[in-house]
C-alpha cells in the first residue's frame, strides 16, 4: 500500500532529509571514511592528477540510495514518501557537489570567490581537514556546516601535540594548495 503525503509536508521531509544527510555525512566521513573505508577516502587526501579518484565512489554509493529511493516511490507502489526522501538525499548530493567538488575542490573551475562568512568558514574547515597527513587526528568532517575555525584550530594543535596527527604545511587534494 502505497504512503503518499501532501505536496507541503513532502517538502518539509524534503528539507528534513537534506538536514539528516548532513548528520548521515559527517559520522560517515568520521567514522567510515576515516575508518574501515580509508581504502577509497585515503584518494581524496593525496595528490593526484586525473578528472576521478576512487572516493568519488562514496558519490556513487550515495546516488544508488537515492536512486532507490525514488524508484520505489515512483515505480514500484511505494509512494510519495519516499520519492520526497529520495528527492532529499539528491538535493544533499547536488549540495555537496556545489559547495566540496567544485567551490572548495574547485573540480569544475567557475572563478567563484567565497565572500560570505559562511562560506568562507566552510572553505577553511574543509582545509583544516586536509593539513593532516594520517586518516587520524584530522578535523571538520562535516560538508555543509563546520565548527567555529578557532576551535578546528585548537583541536589540530592537540591532536598533533598528543601524536594523534601529523600535520602538513599546506593541505593537499584537488584545488587544495596554499596555506590553510
Amino acid at each position: 500500500m502505497p504512503i503518499d503525503i501532501p505536496w507541503w509536508l513532502g517538502l518539509i521531509l524534503f528539507v528534513a532529509t537534506v538536514l539528516a544527510m548532513e548528520v548521515v555525512a559527517i559520522y560517515g566521513h568520521k567514522y567510515v571514511m576515516h575508518g574501515p573505508g580509508w581504502v577509497l577516502h585515503k584518494s581524496h587526501h593525496e595528490p593526484r592528477t586525473g578528472w576521478f579518484e576512487l572516493n568519488d565512489l562514496y558519490g556513487v554509493m550515495g546516488a544508488a540510495v537515492a536512486i532507490a529511493f525514488i524508484l520505489y516511490g515512483v515505480e514500484l507502489g511505494g509512494g510519495s514518501l519516499f520519492t520526497w526522501i529520495g528527492a532529499g538525499i539528491t538535493g544533499y548530493g547536488a549540495i555537496y557537489f556545489g559547495f566540496h567538488d567544485i567551490i572548495v575542490h574547485r573540480r569544475i573551475e567557475t572563478g567563484h570567490v567565497p565572500r560570505s562568512a559562511y562560506m568562507k568558514r566552510i572553505v577553511q574547515a574543509h582545509r583544516l581537514h586536509h593539513v593532516v597527513q594520517s586518516k587520524e587526528g584530522t578535523v571538520s568532517f562535516g560538508f555543509i556546516w563546520a565548527p567555529p575555525i578557532e576551535q578546528l584550530k585548537a583541536e589540530l594543535e592537540a591532536n598533533a601535540k598528543a601524536g594523534r596527527a601529523v600535520l602538513r604545511q599546506n593541505p593537499v587534494g584537488r584545488g587544495m594548495t596554499g596555506p590553510a
